[in-house]
């Protein structure tokens, strides 16, 4: 996934009120950006990191700039959750994803469950349709019990908790359901959930992958022209759950 505009760097004066970060720009100039992230953002959020902007092109946008990147510790992070399931559609059709391969037909947004949209849907004629449902991971905690991972969620996702109850029942119709954790950061060597934060998201994943639900985990190489999947990263679960 390339990035239409080049971007523009500045420095994080604050993030507030969950979608909007007030940054300074080269030039001195302070501008709100739109942040594109629910969630807490830890260690992402700090006032004078170094972070990259897109000019907000829509004709209804309130803002200007959209928050697309921060770099902490040498390494570049990608915090904007709506590019997730752009970057991983293109590992796809690109066969990136090994376990995705294989499908002749793909769509987005596709409307199942109880009121619920599945990020991508993958169909073949030959076989069950597979239901692949994207999260961003950007948490990494160096002070935590686990300092090399990367983790999901950074904060309570009651929506992801349904997500998996979801596709749980998909399974149990015949079809393949798969969880797709996207890293959009290099410093991490494997992926755990992060049950101290959300036990019930993370007890709803253990539900989930005994129903038969699938979870992998890819890894991104973050550029700031573009983000592509990069390769597999291991993943840690823990059974007790």
């Amino acid at each position: 996934m390339q990035f239409t505009d080049t971007l523009v760097t500045a420095r994080l004066v604050r993030r507030y009120k969950r979608f909007l970060a007030d940054v300074e720009l080269d030039d001195g100039t302070i501008v709100t950006a739109h942040c594109a992230n629910p969630g807490a953002m830890t260690g992402l959020n700090m006032p004078g990191l170094e972070v990259w902007l897109s000019p907000n092109r829509s004709p209804t946008a309130k803002l200007d700039w959209r928050w697309e990147l921060v770099r902490v510790d040498g390494y570049l992070i990608g915090i904007n959750t709506a590019r997730p399931n752009a970057i991983v559609e293109e590992a796809i059709a690109d066969d990136r994803i090994a376990e995705l391969q294989g499908y002749d037909d793909m769509r987005r947004e596709v409307r199942y469950g109880e009121n619920s949209r599945i990020d991508i849907l993958l169909e073949d004629a030959s076989r069950p349709p597979c239901y692949v449902e994207v999260k961003n991971v950007h948490l990494r905690r160096p002070e935590g019990a686990h300092p090399t991972a990367a983790e999901f969620p950074d904060s309570v996702t009651k929506r992801g908790a349904k997500h998996l109850v979801e596709m749980a029942n998909m399974v149990a119709t015949g079809a393949r359901a798969v969880m797709v954790y996207l890293v959009q950061r290099g410093d991490c060597d494997h992926f755990r959930i992060a049950a101290d934060i959300d036990p019930a998201y993370a007890s709803g994943l253990a539900r989930a992958k005994a129903a038969g639900v699938e979870a992998i985990c890819y890894v991104c190489r973050i550029k700031t022209d573009g983000i592509e999947v990069e390769g597999a990263l291991p993943i840690v679960l823990d059974e007790t759950l």
